[in-house]
C-alpha cells in the first residue's frame, strides 16, 4: 500500500518506518528542511535503539523516503497518517490542535482520490470528526474517510511496542476504512496481535485513559513509598508483594521522582480539562498531576537532607536526565525541576547522561557536562542517581564513594542497595521508600 505520514517526530518516523518494514510503500513529510535534510542523508535526528539500522534498511529497499513536498506525497495515498504535535495549550491545559487540523486542511487539497486520513496523534474526543468536517470544507469533493489509531510506543522500546503490540486500537465509522485499516496492519493480524476495532470517540478516549491510568499507577507507588520511609516498610517490597496479583500487575509499579516525558503529562493535563468542559471531574487524574509536581519537589528535599540541608558551595554529581533511559527526550524529566533548584540552592552541578546532552545543554544552564560517572563524582559532596539507564546499573561504588569518605548517594531509582552504599565508602545513602 501507498502511505503518506505527515510529521517525522517521534510518533510519526518510529511508525513509518515500520510501516515499511512491514512491506508498504511510504513516505514520511516535515516542514523542517533541515530534518528532512538530515534524514535523506540517513541521519536519525532522535534516540531510539534500533531505528537507524531498520530505516536504513527500507530506504535502501526503496520503500521508504522523506520529502517536504505533502502533495506529492499525498497524491495516490490509499492512507494519509496525521501524525504531528499535540503540546499542551498554554494556559488552559487542553490538547493543542493547531498542527492537526493544518495538516488536515492541506491534506484536504492534496487528495487526488479516495484516502483514509487517519489520525495518529493523540487527540481529544471529538477531533476525528471535527478533522472530516474541516477536510470536507476545504475541499467538498473530496473522497475519504477518517479513522483514529492512537499510539501506544515506550520511548526505548518502541519499535518492540510496533511490532508486537499489546494491541491495536483503530476506530472507523465505516467498512471500507476498516478494510484499509485491515491491511495495512496485516502482518500484525497474521501474527494474533489483538486488533481492536472500534468507534472514533472510544478509540481517541482509549488513549487518554489509557495513559492516565498508568500515570496513576506510578502515582500510587510514590505514595506509598513516602508512607514506606514513615513507617519503616521498603517499597520494593511491597511493589513485589503487590504486583504479582494479576489484577495489579508489576509494570509501573516502580518508585522514583515522578513521571514525565511527552505522554503521560500533557495527555492527563488533556484529560482533566476534557472532564472539566463536560462537567465530570478527572478527580482521580486531576489528584495525580498534582501529587506528581509534588513528587518531584520531595526529591529536592531528601537531597538537600542527605547533604545537610543545604547544597550551598557543594559539588553534586547527576546521574541521567532524561525523562527515562534508552531515549534523549528531555521533555517534562524529573531533572528540569530537581537540577535547577540544586543549582538554585548554590550547588556545583556536574551532570552525565548517555543521551541527554544534545537537548539538555540548553534547558540546563548553570551545569557541567561529564562524560564519565567516575569523572563526574571525582570530589563532588554528594551523587545523585536520577535515571536508571544501564550505565548506572552495575557501577563500582567504591570507586564512586572515593577516599574521603564524606561522600553521599541519593539513590532516587532504587538502583542499589543501602548496605552495599555504606560499606563501599559513602557516608549516607538515600532511596526512595526504603
Amino acid at each position: 500500500m501507498k502511505i503518506a505520514m505527515i510529521g517525522t517526530g517521534y510518533v510519526g518516523l518510529v511508525s513509518g518506518v515500520c510501516f515499511s518494514d512491514f512491506g508498504h510503500d511510504v513516505v514520511c513529510v516535515d516542514k523542517d528542511p533541515a530534518k528532512i535534510d538530515k534524514l535523506t542523508r540517513g541521519e536519525v535526528p532522535i534516540y531510539e535503539p534500533g531505528l537507524d539500522t531498520l530505516m536504513a534498511r527500507n530506504v535502501a529497499a526503496g520503500r521508504l523516503s522523506f520529502t517536504l513536498d505533502l502533495a506529492a506525497a499525498v497524491a495516490g495515498a490509499e492512507a494519509v497518517f496525521i501524525a504531528v504535535g499535540t503540546p499542551t495549550r498554554r494556559g488552559d491545559g487542553h490538547a493543542d490542535l493547531t498542527y492537526v487540523y493544518a495538516a488536515a486542511e492541506e491534506i484536504a487539497r492534496a487528495l487526488t482520490g479516495y484516502a483514509v486520513i487517519v489520525t495518529k496523534s493523540t487527540v481529544p474526543v471529538g477531533t476525528n470528526r471535527e478533522v472530516a468536517a474541516r477536510v470536507a470544507a476545504a475541499n467538498p469533493g473530496a473522497s475519504f474517510d477518517v479513522a483514529s489509531n492512537p499510539e501506544f510506543l515506550r520511548e526505548g522500546a518502541a519499535i518492540d511496542d510496533f511490532m508486537r503490540p499489546d494491541r491495536v486500537v483503530v476506530g472507523v465509522e465505516s467498512d471500507h476504512a476498516a478494510q484499509v485499516m485491515a491491511d495495512i496492519y496485516r502482518p500484525l493480524f497474521l501474527r494474533d496481535f489483538p486488533i481492536v476495532t472500534t468507534d472514533l470517540e472510544s478509540a481517541e478516549m482509549i488513549k487518554y485513559a489509557a495513559n492516565a491510568f498508568l500515570a496513576a499507577k506510578i502515582t500510587f507507588i510514590n505514595e506509598i513509598a513516602l508512607l514506606c520511609e514513615k513507617v519503616g516498610a521498603d517499597v520494593k517490597q511491597v511493589a513485589k508483594g503487590i504486583g504479582l496479583d494479576g489484577r495489579i500487575g508489576n509494570k509501573f509499579l516502580h518508585a522514583g521522582p515522578g513521571y514525565g516525558g511527552s505522554c503521560f503529562p500533557k495527555d492527563t493535563r488533556a484529560l482533566a480539562r476534557i472532564g472539566q468542559d463536560h462537567a465530570v471531574p478527572m478527580r482521580i487524574t486531576e489528584t495525580v498531576i498534582e501529587v506528581n509536581e509534588a513528587m518531584k519537589r520531595r526529591m529536592i528535599d531528601k537531597v538537600m537532607d542527605l547533604c545537610g540541608g543545604s547544597v550551598n558551595g557543594k559539588t553534586v554529581a547527576v546521574l541521567g536526565v532524561t525523562f527515562k533511559p534508552n531515549t534523549d527526550d528531555m521533555r517534562e524529566a524529573p531533572s528540569l525541576t530537581i537540577v535547577p533548584a540544586l543549582v538554585g540552592g548554590g550547588a556545583r552541578v556536574r551532570v552525565v547522561d548517555p543521551q541527554g546532552r544534545r537537548e539538555g545543554e540548553a534547558m540546563l544552564p548553570g551545569v557541567t557536562w561529564e562524560t564519565d560517572p567516575y569523572a563526574a563524582a571525582d570530589g563532588a559532596d554528594a551523587v545523585v542517581i536520577l535515571t536508571e539507564w544501564n550505565e548506572f546499573r552495575a557501577l563500582d561504588l567504591r570507586r564512586l564513594a572515593g577516599n574521603g569518605g564524606n561522600r553521599v548517594l541519593a539513590d532516587l531509582r532504587n538502583v542499589y542497595v543501602r548496605a552495599d552504599a555504606l560499606s563501599a565508602g559513602f557516608a549516607a545513602y538515600a532511596g526512595v521508600g526504603r
